[in-house]
């Protein structure tokens, strides 16, 4: 079974410095029909103003995922870690018993990025902080981990039963993705155009998928797009 959500049917919210949309509810957006996808419990595609932002402000027990698009995202942390996420970093933070963090855009540019937000496996762990560098040779043509609970393959580790991968393909380009009995998936395009199982999905749309072993994935256009299998 797969089910498309349309970019054009999500939550949406500008705040003038910051043009959102929610692909679950959150915040003010509130829709009982989208409160997330299994573990998955936020997924916002943001775009910041110059040197604009989120001040400090707390989390406890979520896995909070950031990939950046464009531009540059400022990071500081009450771990004492103070970063610079570029394209192609995946920045893992676990909230855990509750950290303080804030987040800037570049002084110069806009930021274009999703924010994810994932339920952890286990509540009240120590907050930690890992961030690496994907580099986009090492994700085209093929699903590159690059997020799981083992952090094997040089992923990040998520404090959740999660396969987090990242794909670019050219035009006309496939990948296959096997999952296993009672998992699920649920496909984030970044930009471009890709059949799913025959069913074309395009950019910033996302697709729930349950009850299929074998996920066809064909590039219809040069794209860019996230898979997670989760429990």
């Amino acid at each position: 079974m797969i089910s498309v959500r349309k970019a054009s049917d999500r939550g949406h919210a500008n705040y003038g410095w910051l043009d959102t949309y929610y692909t679950f509810s959150f915040n003010d957006y509130y829709d009982p029909r989208h409160m997330g996808f299994r573990d998955l419990r936020v997924i916002n595609e943001d775009f910041i103003d110059p040197a604009k932002g989120f001040p400090m402000h707390g989390h406890s027990d979520m896995e909070i995922i950031t990939y950046v698009i464009s531009g540059d995202l400022s990071h500081k942390d009450s771990m004492g870690n103070g970063t610079t996420i570029k394209p192609h970093e995946i920045q893992r933070m676990s909230a855990g018993t509750g950290v303080l963090h804030s987040e800037f855009s570049s002084p110069t540019q806009k930021t274009h990025l999703l924010q994810i937000w994932i339920f952890p496996e286990k509540r009240g762990v120590e907050p930690s902080y890992e961030q690496i560098l994907f580099p986009p040779s090492i994700k085209e043509g093929c699903l590159k981990l690059v997020a799981s609970r083992d952090g094997s393959e040089g992923s990040v580790s998520v404090n959740q039963d999660v396969k987090l991968y990242a794909s670019i393909l050219k035009t006309g380009e496939e990948v296959e993705h096997k999952l296993s009995i009672g998992r699920h998936a649920w496909i984030q395009i970044v930009h471009g155009t890709i059949d799913v199982n025959g069913m074309e999905v395009n950019r910033s749309d996302g697709i729930a998928i349950s009850e299929e072993t074998l996920l066809k994935i064909k590039a219809k256009d040069d794209c860019e797009f996230l898979l997670f299998d989760l429990r």
